[in-house]
Formats: structure tokens, sequence, C-alpha cells
């Protein structure tokens, strides 16, 4: 009796979970649709997301906010007491990079991005973000998942794809390129969490170049496809069955998908990594290396209707410059410019622009004072700077965005956040905005309430909003 209760009530379980959990969203009751494409709560001004993670923090005033009081104040003693950041600071260190306007806006755009900015009138640049701590680790979780604390909590990209599901069923929705292994927060960044597992972020090591290295056993040379059908079939008709007496299981449903999506990917995945099917000239727009190449998959997986790629930079040398910053933000920088100038042209030719929304920055910026000594955290050369969430930079380009804009500040010397703030959650209300969603109604019930990406936080930053 015990038995057969306990199966009743798993069904009754599983029967809930595949259900509609989104408030005024068609998801679908069942799971071998899960990713099947969805309509919103509105008509979205973006389709897809392509987010230029860098990784480690770069300098807001190095980069996008132009501070010339800060270069007039180099080595002073700032008027005000330094924020309390992780690390020691000390006088005004201003920027090494040259600033000029671009474009008809004539927004500062500093040099190391001078590439980008020739499109600075289809960007819009907030200069007033402010995140929770200035620690790695919180600030990863805060803007990849939306919760600072090490709570268990699904990440953006799995959320939209959730909601949204993604427009081909043989790549998966949601992509994360990471060359050399994972960040500090490891597979978090990408975690479906409570979320079925389908919607869990797919890791594409992009250091390798063959497509067999890239995505492992893509090829089966022993048995066809016709044969590896059959024996799909037979092996999910077993899990099926498993399936339904064990009653729910997210891990076993979210293996059944996977087997499934792996099959699929045979057929087109091959295709959409090969960047050598490119024309020369496009390869050499977007120049040589790992990033650059990244970056370029990046596009090709958005024109073949993959709803979220998240592109990491900075992986293995990382934005984090607590030394010699002037070199090392230059090196970074000539890494990814080209290519997120040649991405933004083609995207814009191609008319994909309109319904494509990229997003560039990292988890905090950094102080625009310099870092002191301390043993175990630099190399005491007194030639870079601290990690800063009181006030970074981020900008965004495409779907519904106003380009040639500029919105918030921070203070005349870039330390903190001071005109239309703008926190992680309220980036990611606007996102969620931009593909359709009321932030407060994309929701999953777990654990006895419904949880969303923006907690209970989030306001929509309309300013930069067409």
């Amino acid at each position: 009796m015990l038995g057969r209760t306990g199966v009743g009530l798993g069904s009754l379980g599983l029967a809930t979970l595949l259900t509609d959990q989104v408030a005024g969203s068609p998801i679908a009751a069942d799971e071998k649709t899960a990713l099947a494409p969805k309509a919103p709560h509105f008509a979205p001004k973006a389709k897809r997301v392509i987010h230029l993670f860098m990784n480690g923090g770069p300098s807001h005033v190095d980069t996008f906010d132009y501070k010339p009081e800060l270069n007039k104040r180099h080595g002073e003693k700032l008027p005000n007491p330094n924020l309390r950041t992780e690390r020691p600071t000390g006088a005004a260190f201003g920027s090494p990079y040259q600033f000029k306007p671009y474009g008809e806006s004539g927004t500062y755009v500093s040099e190391i991005f001078k590439h980008t900015a020739q499109h600075v009138d289809d960007i819009a640049i907030i200069n007033s973000m402010y995140a929770n701590v200035p620690n790695h680790e919180p600030s990863l979780m805060l803007m990849n998942c939306g919760a600072s604390r090490f709570l268990v909590r699904p990440s953006m990209g799995s959320w939209l794809t959730y909601g949204l599901g993604t427009e081909n069923q043989n790549l998966p929705g949601f992509i994360a390129l990471c060359p050399d292994g994972y960040p500090i927060t490891e597979t978090q960044n990408w975690q479906s969490a409570f979320l079925p597992g389908i919607y869990q972020g797919t890791h594409i090591n992009t250091r390798h170049k063959t497509i067999d290295r890239l995505i492992e056993n893509i090829r089966n040379s022993k048995v066809s496809l016709k044969e590896q059908r059959s024996q799909l079939d037979a092996l999910n008709a077993l899990n099926e069955l498993h399936l339904r007496e064990q009653g729910t299981d997210p891990a076993l449903e979210a293996r059944i998908q996977s087997f499934e999506l792996a099959f699929r990917m045979q057929m087109e995945a091959a295709e959409a990594f090969d960047i050598n099917r490119e024309p020369k000239h496009v390869l050499e727009r977007y120049g040589s290396g790992v990033n650059a190449r990244q970056i370029l998959i990046a596009r090709r997986l958005v024109e073949r209707g993959v709803r979220f790629v998240q592109v990491w930079h900075g992986q293995g040398q990382p934005w984090d410059h607590h030394d010699d910053i002037e070199v090392n933000h230059r090196k970074l920088a000539t890494q990814v410019d080209r290519a997120i100038a040649a991405l933004l042209t083609d995207l814009k030719q191609s008319g994909l622009l309109e319904e494509t929304l990229v997003i560039w920055g990292g988890e905090f910026g950094r102080t625009p004072v310099v870092e002191l000594p301390k043993k175990g955290s630099n190399q005491g050369r007194i030639n870079g700077r601290d990690h800063n969430h009181w006030g970074f930079t981020y900008w965004m380009a495409g779907g519904g965005i106003k380009g040639g804009t500029v919105h918030g500040s921070t203070d005349e010397f870039g330390f903190q956040a001071v005109e239309d703030k703008v926190h992680v959650h309220d980036l990611h209300a606007t996102i969620l905005h931009l593909l359709g969603f009321d932030h407060t109604k994309l929701t999953y019930r777990h654990a006895g309430r419904d949880h969303r990406l923006t907690d209970v936080h989030g306001k929509v930053v309309n300013n930069i909003l067409s």
C-alpha cells in the first residue's frame, strides 16, 4: 500500500512539475517540448542575447567612464575619504589612456576600445552600476544568478531559456563559451539550479579549434544515425518506464533530454562551430586568437537560433589588475576590441542587431585610486586598482536599446554611482523587459515560494530603451 501510494504521489508531483509555471507564458506541459519556442508576457524588442562577460572586473575609468578631474588630481589625496573596498587604497590614480569623443553622440571612450567606439551611436552606456560587495565570488553570483549569497539559484541564461525556449531544437538554448576551464565560481555561473536541468548552460571550451575537441563525441564513427536513433528510442523507453516507477526525478528527466539533444546536435553543431566556413575577410576583421574566435562563434550561434550565448573573456588572465593596469588592461582589450566591433557590424548589416541584445561588462569595476601594497594581494608596484562595487560600467546594444545614450554617472572621480543609480537587479529587470517579460512574473515555485531572477528587487531602466 505504501509503495503504491508513493508512486501515485510521485506521478502527481511529475504532473505538477511539467505544467505551466510562468505566469502569462505558455510553458510547455510536456518536458519533451521544454525547449520549444514560447511566447513571453508581451511583444519583445529582443529575441536573443550575447553577453560579453569581462571576468575579473574591468576598470570603468579606463574604458567607458571618462573622468578628466581624476587625471587632474593624479597622485593627490581625494577630498573625500576613500570608500571601503577589499584592500587598502591611496591617492588618485588617473587613467593612463587617452579618451576622445566618438560618433554623433560625442560619447567619450578610451583608446583601448577604439574599434568598439566606432559603434557608440548604437550603444547605451550605463555609468552608474553598483553591486553589493567588492569580492569576486559573490559578485559573480549576483551578476550571473541574481543572488550574491551562495544560494543555489538559476543563472540568467537558464531563466531566459526557461521562459522563451529556443528557436533551434538541434542546439542547446544556452551556451557558455569559456576557454581554459572554469571561473572561480565554476559551473554555478551557468547552472539551472532548481529549474529543470534542460535549461542549464552548455559549457564549450573555446581554447580548442577542431570540432571533435570543441564538442567531444559529436560524431559516432561506428554507428549510423538511423542505428543511433533506434538505440536511443529503446533507451528512452526504458528510462520512461523507470521514471514512471520512480516518480518525479528531475535529474533523470534532464538525462533523458540530454541524450535527445546530443543526438540532434550531430546534425547541426559541427557546422555552427566551424568558423572556417566564414570568408577570409570576415576572419581577418574579427582577428586571431581564442577570444576573437569565440565572439565569431557567438554570432554564428545566435544566427542559428540559440537563445543565450555568454562569452567569457579573461579566463586564465582575468581583468583583475591589482598591478600593472596600464599594460594588462591594454593587452586584454586588444584581444577583444576588434572582434566586438566586427560582431556589431555583422549583426547590424544582417538586421539581427534589431532583435539581438549585446551586453558588455564584468562583475564590478575598479577603484579610481591606487591600490596600496598588501602582502599576498599584489606585487607592491603601486600601479593597479582594487575591486570597486560602488560604481562601474555596463553597456548594451541592439534589440530595443536607445543608441548613443549615456545613463547615470559616478562622482567626479569615478568612485561611486551618484546619479540614476542602477543595481544589478535593475539591469536584470531591464534585460527581461527587452525580451518581453515582466520580471516580477517570470517565476518558478520552489521550496514553498515563487522565485525569480530579480528576487524581490529590480526596476526597468527606461531611459536607455528606444
